[in-house]
């Protein structure tokens, strides 16, 4: 970690994707947590002039607050390396990796991690057969925050039509029984485990809606269980080469002990919202949001 202290912080957030709303109050967590922590902040709502609102920033490091396509798939990534500015979180290849579900899953195979069956399929190939078992989830296979999330549960008589706005082609996988677990890496460390719980499906609302959801943390779960979450996450962490920070999703069926825990995916750039799961974790194990925000910045590079 750098000694330097830098004196401005570009942070940047909003964006082009459909996570523009989460990543517009994540930066503005983040900026204000930065600005207490002494640094000169610049917020940039990264659009069609970003490489131009850069260059008129001049800053020393960019804070990477970006959520979903084209700020967190490497595409922003590569733009920071081209233009020499040290950043946050992940680099170009592991971001594109974290982003796109199906090459996750191939790597986490790879690995020996646990994960469930999927598919690739074209939206216009769904067509009156289910393309696997029931139950199945239909996602797009490269956005985050449960964004255009399908459930297809037992007795669907077909596959459910598809909103306009999802992908040409998305990921189909079975479906994971069990509760919602998750587990942060910041660094080199897996801070600890989270157990989610909702009403319903741990969607977009369940996430970023005030009382959508309770979290347990640390979650109350048999020891072999709440060390294996770690133990994978900073596997996965590991695998994909993340920086920084990254969060690992998990489902667990306690019927089936260890057999029943299930990787989902992994974030490279998880929300930093007031409602949001990594910070609240940091802040379980001691490590205030304004210090997180901090390690974050001094970890910066290129090249990452």
């Amino acid at each position: 970690m750098s000694s330097r202290t830098p004196k401005t912080v570009a942070v940047l957030m909003g964006g082009l994707g459909a996570e523009r709303d989460v990543s517009l109050s994540t930066g503005q967590e983040c900026a204000t947590a930065l600005r207490q922590a002494g640094y000169r902040v610049v917020q940039i709502d990264a659009g069609a002039d970003l490489v131009a609102d850069l260059q008129g920033a001049q800053p020393d490091v960019v804070f990477n607050a970006l959520h979903g396509r084209w700020g967190e798939d490497g595409c922003v990534q590569g733009v920071l390396e081209w233009m020499q500015i040290p950043y946050t979180h992940s680099g170009v290849l592991s971001s594109a990796l974290a982003m796109d579900k199906e090459k996750t899953k191939e790597i986490f195979r790879a690995a020996g991690l646990p994960v469930v069956d999927s598919l690739l399929i074209a939206r216009a190939d769904l067509s009156e057969t289910h393309p696997m078992a029931l139950p199945y989830v239909i996602k797009p296979n490269n956005e985050g925050s449960s964004v255009g999330v399908y459930l297809v549960e037992e007795g669907a008589p077909v596959p459910p039509q598809l909103s306009d706005d999802m992908p040409d082609m998305v990921m189909v996988e079975a479906f994971a029984p069990g509760r919602e677990l998750t587990t942060t890496v910041v660094g080199e460390r897996a801070l600890t485990v989270t157990d989610i719980l909702t009403d319903r499906w741990y969607d977009y609302e369940a996430k970023y809606v005030e009382g959508g959801s309770e979290h347990v943390v640390p979650a109350k779960l048999p020891k072999e269980i709440f060390s294996a979450c770690l133990d994978y996450a900073l596997k996965a962490h590991e695998v994909l080469g993340c920086r920084g920070i990254s969060r690992t999703d998990f489902r667990w069926d306690e019927d089936r002990g260890l057999d029943g825990l299930i990787l989902l995916e992994t974030n490279s750039q998880p929300g930093m919202t007031p409602t949001s799961l990594s910070p609240e974790q940091a802040e379980a194990v001691g490590i205030p949001f304004c210090e997180l925000c901090k390690f974050l910045v001094e970890d910066a590079s290129c090249n990452r």
